[in-house]
């Protein structure tokens, strides 16, 4: 039990120190992510300030505050202890002689970089996407995902509006593409990682983005302004699930958007009965989660 204590302290003081220092400008620039983060944010907060999409919205939208906090919480100070339990469990299952190479299919070490960074996106995209799913379909998890259905008007912060159970489910589909692919992610993986942040805050944002015909490949804004919508075509569960793909809800026939004019209702059945605060929320879905 010892041996599980210090990997976890010794994994919470790691990225305790790693965030104080990327706070004070003491990594590189493409390993800081809380000012990649914040610059990010407030790049796409500009272009929602000077072309609003739903004009009505003002800058400062309801529950803006709320989803800063989440921004910063689940990015930054959830991983403190997400961090340390998955090293913990890291731990256990080299115990039993189960490794990041256990289940390895490809090893991409020797590949050019840019195929290391392509297959890497994809599939990590394609496994988040599966996960998604499932916190639709299954009614344990799409209790947890509420809150981040609970968005009235969206926004680029909406984005991380999502409760703190989501890291935990997220996280072991993100190692099994790592172990897939020879068990460690690509050096320039963090190219990967902020692209996904810029488009995630994209397609939460409030400004008019369908990119072209890229929208068959790209996620975009008025896609997923859809997969909040309150009203959902007959027999759906949800519709547009992509992360940063849009190709995966076009290839498996979830994809729906009927128009494009961004006034649509936002939220779930019965989402009277999900709790205001962050406090509140951070424990919703663990009780009645059998109840529709």
């Amino acid at each position: 039990m010892q041996d599980y204590i210090d990997v976890f302290i010794s994994s919470f003081k790691g990225t305790l120190n790693w965030t104080l220092k990327s706070i004070l400008f003491e990594v590189p620039w493409y390993l800081n992510y809380f000012w990649g983060l914040l610059l990010i944010s407030l790049l796409v907060w500009g272009l929602e300030i000077l072309f609003p999409w739903r004009k009505q919205q003002g800058a400062f939208r309801r529950d803006f505050g709320l989803d800063i906090f989440y921004m910063f919480f689940n990015f930054f100070l959830f991983a403190l202890v997400i961090n340390g339990v998955y090293s913990g469990l890291q731990l256990f299952f080299q115990k039993l002689g189960i490794t990041l190479t256990s289940l390895n299919l490809f090893d991409i070490k020797n590949w050019a970089f840019g195929v290391q960074l392509f297959v890497f996106f994809v599939l990590l995209d394609f496994l988040q996407w599966l996960t998604h799913i499932l916190l639709h379909k299954i009614p344990f998890l799409w209790k947890f995902h509420q809150v981040h259905h609970s968005v009235k008007e969206m926004g680029f912060a909406a984005h991380f509006r999502y409760h703190w159970m989501e890291n935990i489910l997220y996280k072991p589909f993100k190692t099994l593409g790592v172990m897939v692919l020879g068990g460690f992610e690509p050096d320039q993986a963090y190219l990967v990682h902020f692209f996904a942040i810029l488009i995630g805050h994209l397609n939460h944002a409030n400004v008019k983005i369908s990119w072209g015909p890229l929208k068959y490949i790209l996620n975009n804004p008025i896609m997923h302004l859809y997969h909040h919508a309150y009203a959902l075509p007959k027999g759906k569960f949800g519709v547009n699930f992509g992360i940063s793909l849009s190709l995966w809800d076009y290839l498996f026939k979830t994809h729906y958007v009927p128009e494009a004019s961004g006034t649509i209702k936002l939220g779930f059945p019965k989402e009277e009965q999900m709790p205001k605060g962050f406090l509140k929320q951070a424990l919703h879905g663990f009780k009645n989660f059998s109840k529709p």
